[in-house]
């Protein structure tokens, strides 16, 4: 429980610390006013959110969309059991990874009742870039995942962290690990993969119809999901998260997915998909059975 409200306070200083970034990326000042240096503002942004009257349209479907938003939240807090802390987790079995997996991959389905509900054409079709965005990188992000555990022999995650006591998966591997951070970004629809939130064509994406909490709860799922994904990326890259120097990898994991969106303009969706299928799955292809070499010549 403590883990999960820290996480969840955690999402809220994510928010500012993205304002201020950006702010000193455009040369300006970010959320300065509310509290000391603006550090209160997450919390004021939250009560003015959450005090807003939800309007329904009348062709909405009232129900899933009431319940998409909180589903698409309770999704991204259900991985944080899985996650290694200081050598456990709350959750320890033998295949957490591929568990990690499977409940990353159901958030797209939330995702597609979010558009879908709303009744709205820009909402549909914001939602159906994000979902065919999201299933296209998933190939390459599994593949990953399958020679990280060709790797290390295990799917757990904490075998995962103890085959690394040696050397980082990283080192050698940099290539793949660009590849993964490549990927998380295009998960997580952040620039310069937020097709879903194409300004110039579809106002907002698939959340232009939620307001107040809803749109707070659709924005505090994808902060979340940056977070857990950079937990991932240490794991898996660069042994565990309690160790000192990953105290420092981990914030900077953080910074790099936000300091990207204020440095690279979005792509046309069709380098985004030649992207994913003629570069990244070809590169993870071929890596798979370089791998398995690598462990058959190590025997």
């Amino acid at each position: 429980m403590m883990i999960t409200i820290s996480i969840l306070i955690s999402v809220a200083f994510y928010t500012i610390l993205e304002r201020k970034v950006l702010g000193y990326i455009q040369i300006r000042k970010g959320p300065n006013k509310v509290g000391f240096m603006g550090i209160l503002q997450p919390f004021s942004d939250a009560l003015k959110l959450f005090n807003k009257n939800l309007i329904s349209s009348e062709t909405m479907n009232y129900i899933l969309s009431y319940m998409a938003p909180a589903m698409s939240l309770f999704m991204s807090i259900i991985v944080i059991p899985i996650i290694l802390y200081n050598k456990f987790s709350l959750y320890d079995n033998k295949h957490s990874i591929l568990l990690f997996f499977i409940l990353s991959s159901m958030s797209v389905y939330f995702i597609l009742t979010i558009g879908w509900s709303a009744n709205s054409k820009y909402s549909h079709m914001g939602s159906i870039r994000s979902v065919a965005q999201m299933i296209s990188y998933e190939v390459s992000f599994f593949l990953i995942i399958l020679f990280i555990t060709i790797m290390s022999y295990s799917y757990s995650l904490r075998e995962i962290s103890l085959s690394q006591n040696n050397i980082s998966f990283m080192w050698g591997n940099l290539l793949l690990f660009m590849i993964w951070v490549t990927t998380c970004l295009a998960e997580t629809n952040r620039s310069p993969f937020d097709f879903a939130e194409g300004e110039s064509e579809l106002v907002s994406g698939f959340n232009v119809e939620y307001m107040g909490g809803w749109f707070a709860l659709i924005f505090l799922a994808e902060y979340m999901s940056m977070i857990i994904l950079s937990m991932m990326t240490i794991i898996m890259f660069l042994s565990d998260i309690s160790l000192i120097y990953n105290w420092i990898n981990l914030p900077l994991m953080t910074i790099i997915l936000l300091w990207v969106r204020g440095t690279y303009p979005r792509f046309r969706y069709d380098i985004l998909m030649k992207l994913s299928w003629k570069i990244f799955l070809p590169i993870s292809i071929l890596l798979i059975p370089l791998s398995m070499n690598m462990m058959f010549y190590n025997m």
